[in-house]
Order: structure tokens, then sequence, then C-alpha cells
């Protein structure tokens, strides 16, 4: 039987916060300030003093009140930064949530990528023992420490999801690639252990390199499992209703489509605008807004690309 989506539920405060507004804006230098001025977010979701283990377990809550189900896996993507050392986060999403009977773990190190990861590894944890019947995905967003611009990336925004991964689901995951390069492990770093968490920043070991030498190879990737996801699914890319992809910068919608002749579906760049960067549930709020349009039939496909600077690079070919 195949797999597919069951629920899915995403948690975004009320309150948006124009990007000049943020409280570490004066103190940005002139090329940060350009940056975060054309990035093509106009405000980002900000919840007060949130912790990613709690926004998460109150996604899993209120989606488990639409659609009561008992999960056998529990599977967190690890946010930017753990809410506590050496203790649980997806534990305590586990007992916040009530998730008793689930297997709790997390999927870490892959940064925005980690979302995909996660639903490619569900599915075939699902594949693998016909007694499981479903995985619950969660994850949230918050900034690494106080600040939000991540120069010369993005701006975060927070939120959370989770959504649940069931036999005969729709969307049906019918293929899916993913890969990792090492030699960029620490194109990004904070310097936590030295620092207060109030002062942490994120720094860019070299932006020439993110912005030309990661590219390049991020094309290169992409192209390669996009031809490999479709040959696996036998879908030509004609028959490809739209794309979709994470949220990142306005300019990054123009470079994959024209480096990969694809068509980038206009939500994903609405969501961008007014939310910022969600980090790993930016792909999951795109295809959650993308079926809820209605604008899609039974049978149409939809292709998923997502990658981050660590580097690591997904593609999902769905069926709805």
């Amino acid at each position: 039987m195949s797999i597919g989506v069951g629920t899915i539920h995403c948690v975004l405060p009320d309150v948006l916060v124009p990007v000049e507004r943020l409280p570490e804006f004066e103190a940005l230098g002139h090329d940060e300030a350009a940056f975060a001025r054309a990035c093509g977010i106009g405000t980002i979701a900000e919840f007060a003093d949130a912790q990613s283990g709690a926004l998460a377990a109150r996604a899993c809550r209120e989606l488990l009140e639409r659609d009561p189900v008992e999960p056998d896996l529990l599977m967190m993507v690890g946010p930017r930064a753990p809410d506590v050392l050496l203790g649980s986060d997806v534990c305590r999403v586990q007992s916040e949530a009530k998730l008793t009977g689930a297997f709790a773990f997390t999927v870490d190190g892959l940064g925005c990528a980690g979302s995909s990861a996660a639903w490619a590894i569900g599915r075939d944890l699902l594949l693998a023992d016909p007694g499981r019947e479903s995985v619950l995905i969660t994850h949230a967003s918050r900034p690494t420490g106080a600040d939000r611009v991540r120069y010369p990336v993005t701006v975060i925004g927070d939120g959370a999801f989770a959504m649940t991964l069931v036999r005969g689901g729709r969307p049906v995951l019918r293929a899916h690639r993913m890969a990792t390069d090492g030699a960029f492990h620490d194109l990004f770093e904070v310097d936590y252990k030295q620092t207060p968490w109030y002062e942490w920043s994120e720094r860019c070991q070299s932006p020439d390199r993110y912005r030309f030498e990661l590219a390049m190879h991020s094309k290169v990737r992409l192209r390669k499992l996009v031809a490999a996801v479709l040959a696996d699914a036998g879908v030509a890319p004609d028959r490809v209703a739209t794309t979709l992809m994470q949220n990142v910068t306005a300019s990054a919608y123009d470079f994959y489509e024209s480096l990969l002749d694809l068509s980038i579906h206009p939500l994903c760049k609405e969501n961008l605008t007014r939310y910022g960067h969600l980090g790993a549930m930016d792909v999951v709020l795109n295809l959650d807004c993308l079926l809820a349009s209605g604008e899609l039939a039974e049978g149409d496909f939809v292709l998923v690309l997502n990658n981050s600077p660590v580097a690591a690079w997904a593609v999902t070919l769905w069926e709805l």
C-alpha cells in the first residue's frame, strides 16, 4: 500500500513584525541592512518568548484534536538551537502532547532539508514494518538567539507544524532522493560556548562561498536529484503540475526557476513575504497552502525542492 499525508497542521502567530522594525535592525552594518531590505521579506511571524519544544507540542496537540490518531512514531526535526542540553526536546513534545505510545526521536543536522528527510524516513519506516500505521512529524522555527537577520541567507520567522504520514494517505509520496556534502559543514556557526544566549550571533565564514560555490553545487545537485526522482516514478517533466521549495529570499525562486527550468508556485513567495523564513517548516507550509487552495486535481504531481547550507539537498514527488 502507498504511504501519504494524513493531516497537516501549521501554527502561525497573529503578530507580524516589519523587518525594518526588528530590534537588531538599527545595529546592522550597511551590507546586512541592505540585504534585509532587499531579500523579499516584508514582515516576519513572531511568537513572544516561545520555546521550540512548546510550539512543536502545541502543533501536535492541535493536529490530534482535528484528527485523533495514535502514531507509532514521533519524529521531531531538530530546531536551530535546542531548548535544553542533555535533556530531550522531542521527549518534551511527547509528554506535552500526551503521545505515550509513540517512540520519539529527532532528525537533526540537516537544516531546512530536515523536514524532507523526515517524511522520507517516515515513509520507509512504515513500509519496513506492516505493524506500524502512522508517523507524526513536527518542527518549530525559532531564531538561534535574539537576532533574526541571517546575513547573507534570510530573515527568520516563528512557526510550527505537525503532520502525519499514514497508509493510504494523500497526497502519496511517490519518489524521494536526498544528498549531503560535508565540505560545507562549517560554513555557518554560532559561538554558543563563549557567549550568553542573547549575544549569540550566526557567522558565515565566507559569504562569497555561500553565494557562488554553494549556489553552483546546489544547481548541479538539484538538477540531478530532480531527474532521478522523476525517473524513479516514471513521470515525465511535463506531467509535474507545479513545484514548491523553501522560502529563503525572493531572488532564490528566480535562480532555481531559470537554472532548473521549473515553475515555482507563487504561494511560496507570498509566504516568504508575509512570514519570513520558517526553516524546515517552509515546504510543509507551502504544501499545506497548495492543498488548501483546491487548484490541483487528484492525480496531479507536485515536486518539492529543499536544501540547506550544511549542505543538504532533497527532492520529493507527491501525487495528489
